[in-house]
């Protein structure tokens, strides 16, 4: 059995290992800039679109790991940004001056603010979604930007279609569905094409059955993706899954 003196060493040990392995966890987000007090208004100012991450010095665990998968994302969307503000709430206490400027405190952490144009006084919007899901912050990124953010399976074009789709009449929606099928001939990737034929299909389903088909088909396809199915096939109907979430988005701006 290990001596009093012995095992508080070894929990010393393993705290200040934990620690340190958080640390290097923490610096490695392709895709993200981390703010300070001396530079935030300088870069928020100098871009479209900013999602900034308020969290503590070292953040790790599944929450973290989805703002990697947000951060990876945003690489091919030029005009956002992810950022991360890590709040101290020892020593100098590092960027508190930020988290209280935008009434955050560490109970929220992690606390996500979308800034837009430039404006670095006010967020636009406060992301009050579950952040353990990736998918859900980059919703609520493309909502409150008007930005795309490519989702697996999806197209920017179509995805440009939808929420126009959404909120237009039957015989709207069936001058866009025509302008849909247009747009996928002239696709030469066979992944295009198939993604293509998922938002065609989805949205003759809705004219026919309105939008109630698009809550029941996602419910009818997770729960297919949650059975013993291939890892090829769940693949596919994860992609189908974010072409049925651009439908949601859609209707989430009609309410």
């Amino acid at each position: 059995m290990m001596s009093p003196k012995y095992s508080k060493m070894f929990f010393v040990c393993f705290a200040l290992v934990a620690t340190f392995c958080r640390q290097i966890h923490a610096d490695v987000v392709q895709g993200s800039v981390s703010l300070n007090s001396g530079v935030f208004d300088k870069v928020i100012e100098k871009h479209k679109a900013v999602l900034v991450k308020f969290d503590e010095t070292y953040p790790y665990g599944e929450k973290q790991d989805a703002f990697k998968e947000v951060a990876k994302t945003s690489v091919s969307q030029p005009d956002l940004l992810v950022a991360e503000v890590h709040v101290a709430d020892y020593g100098e206490k590092d960027n508190q001056d930020l988290a209280e400027r935008f009434g955050i405190t560490k109970e929220a952490f992690p606390a996500y603010r979308l800034f837009t144009d430039g404006n670095s006084e006010k967020a636009k919007a406060s992301f009050s979604g579950d952040a353990l899901q990736a998918d859900s912050i980059k919703n609520f990124i493309v909502k409150e930007s008007g930005l795309w953010l490519g989702r697996p399976g999806c197209l920017e074009m179509f995805d440009k279609l939808v929420p126009e789709f959404i909120k237009a009449s039957d015989d709207e929606r069936a001058s866009i569905l025509s302008e849909a099928e247009k747009s996928a001939q002239d696709l030469t990737k066979d992944e295009e094409k198939l993604a293509a034929d998922t938002y065609i299909k989805t949205m003759k389903k809705v004219l026919d059955k309105g939008n109630s088909f698009i809550k029941d088909e996602v419910t009818r396809v997770e729960k297919l993706r949650s059975g013993k199915v291939s890892d090829n096939k769940k693949k596919q109907l994860g992609d189908r899954l974010n072409i049925l979430a651009s439908f949601q988005l859609g209707l989430k701006d009609e309410l």
